[in-house]
């Protein structure tokens, strides 16, 4: 197993994106439901993460989209110079009006979704569904570049198919039509979680293009950090499940941060809280709801946690929640509950 302090100095490297500095190569993964700016201000607080990403944004909506009302685009000035807004659309110009909108409020790059393989993204020819279209994804990759001056992310798959060539020659052409950085989660786009990803291509992805290549899929503790390092040649790790279940992850993997026992029953009050802050308590409430489901994925009884939680119908009754929960020590597993992290 790699030291801890082998992990840091891979992840504590510097890296330059669209002529753009990002201090490590640990990114929080772009998630809908849950990285919302309250989550993004749980984990600042815990420090450690290179770059935040929103939840997936509507192209349509955004160029008039109300910041102060938006369940979705909303975020803390203090994190813009930090904070990448995921885009989802299916037409050129749909994307580049509203890329224009992200680069006017200021955040550090756009991101580009062909990763989000969802019924209702995928019905309205977005998200993965494009991968069918090669020939409009690169158009929408063209568009976006041609719109704005900040750093161009693209989020993709393998495809619709197990075909690491084809996923190598879409990488090709998005570094082409302008992309800055890729981020490769590499699974086929109608497997949701059923399969382990093939990290693999990864490798062959980042070997075929000049341009900064992030890993993403079941990176869920240090070792396997090392590993996909490794195994891929990848210039930073982009992470999901893991950093809902442990918020403070960032900042362990980069910083040297231990967590001490008290850590669960502390940062779930401070997530309710922060809810609370950001949205209205019903909407607070119902986000809390979801991300319990994996904030407990690493407790052996996690779906019993789940379940109380579940029952609480106003703020005072999480708070009684969270204490019962989290108030005494529980048994943790070594690797995150799957049925669980789904």
């Amino acid at each position: 197993m790699t030291h801890p302090t082998d992990i840091r100095a891979f992840l504590d490297r510097p890296l330059t994106i669209g002529g753009r500095i990002v201090e490590n190569r640990l990114f929080l993964a772009p998630m809908a439901g849950f990285t919302h700016v309250a989550f993004r201000q749980l984990v600042d607080e815990f420090g450690g993460c290179g770059l935040l990403f929103t939840e997936m944004c509507s192209a349509k909506a955004l160029p008039s989209e109300n910041s102060a009302v938006s369940q979705v685009f909303r975020w803390r000035t203090a994190e813009l110079p930090r904070l990448v807004c995921q885009i989802f659309g299916a037409e050129p110009e749909t994307m580049a009006a509203a890329a224009r909108r992200v680069e006017a409020e200021g955040f550090f790059g756009v991101d580009i979704n062909f990763g989000c393989s969802v019924a209702a993204i995928c019905k309205q020819h977005a998200g993965a569904a494009l991968l069918k279209t090669p020939e409009k994804a690169v158009a929408i990759v063209r568009a976006v570049r041609e719109a704005v001056c900040l750093p161009v992310f693209v989020k993709f798959r393998t495809g619709w198919t197990d075909d690491p060539d084809s996923a190598v020659e879409l990488a090709r052409r998005f570094e082409d039509a302008g992309a800055d950085a890729l981020v490769f989660h590499p699974r086929v786009s109608p497997d949701r979680r059923s399969r382990p990803p093939k990290w693999a291509y990864i490798g062959r992805v980042k070997r075929a293009v000049d341009i900064p290549v992030f890993g993403n899929g079941e990176v869920f503790d240090a070792g396997d950090v090392s590993r996909m390092f490794s195994d891929t040649g990848c210039d930073g790790i982009s992470i999901g499940r893991i950093a809902l279940a442990r918020p403070w992850v960032f900042a362990e993997w980069t910083g040297g941060f231990f967590p001490d026992a008290g850590i669960y029953h502390q940062g779930a009050h401070r997530m309710l809280d922060l809810l609370v802050c950001h949205y209205e308590p019903v909407v607070a409430i119902r986000r809390f709801k979801k991300w319990a489901v994996f904030f407990t994925a690493g407790f052996k009884y996690g779906h019993r946690f789940s379940a109380v939680i579940r029952t609480a119908k106003d703020i005072a009754g999480m708070k009684e929640a969270i204490d019962e929960v989290f108030g005494c020590c529980q048994e943790m597993t070594a690797r995150p509950n799957m049925n669980l992290f789904r």
